[in-house]
């Protein structure tokens, strides 16, 4: 199973298409939607995890890309600021997925951004802001 983490960007004119059930109907994949704003006649943007037959996932953001959605991976999105970051390790201990850890040898928190689902837990235990996630804002305005 081929296991893709995307944020998806969509423009006005495509909001009202059923553009993410497409991918399930015509391309046979799988699709979990971790957080969305779209509004018909607006743009929109999405985080979503798609996964199947390697094949397909490539057919299927072939697909997407001819409807004119931007397609960025998570982790271009999501960066730990190591300029801020004070190495207290909060953020490890709430992270699902273990992106987040700390290297005993030297006690550095680690950030592997492929591991992450953009749950935005890190963000909001973080005493210092550390996490920054590019798309949140746009999703959650009043953040």
């Amino acid at each position: 199973m081929y296991r893709k983490m995307l944020v998806l960007r969509f423009s006005a004119e495509t909001t009202g298409e059923p553009i993410v059930c497409n991918l399930s109907r015509d391309f046979n994949l799988c699709f979990n939607i971790l957080r969305a704003q779209i509004v018909p006649g607006e743009e929109g943007i999405m985080v979503l995890e798609i996964s199947g037959n390697k094949r397909d996932v490539i057919r299927g953001l072939s697909y997407l890309r001819a409807k004119s959605v931007t397609i960025k991976p998570v982790e271009r999105e999501i960066r730990k600021n190591n300029d801020i970051c004070i190495q207290c390790g909060a953020c490890t201990g709430i992270c699902p997925t273990k992106a987040l850890s700390i290297n005993r040898q030297t006690m550095e928190v680690l950030f592997d951004p492929k591991l992450c689902t953009a749950c935005e837990m890190c963000v909001s235990i973080c005493p210092v802001k550390a996490m920054e996630i590019r798309f949140s804002k746009e999703l959650m305005p009043y953040l």
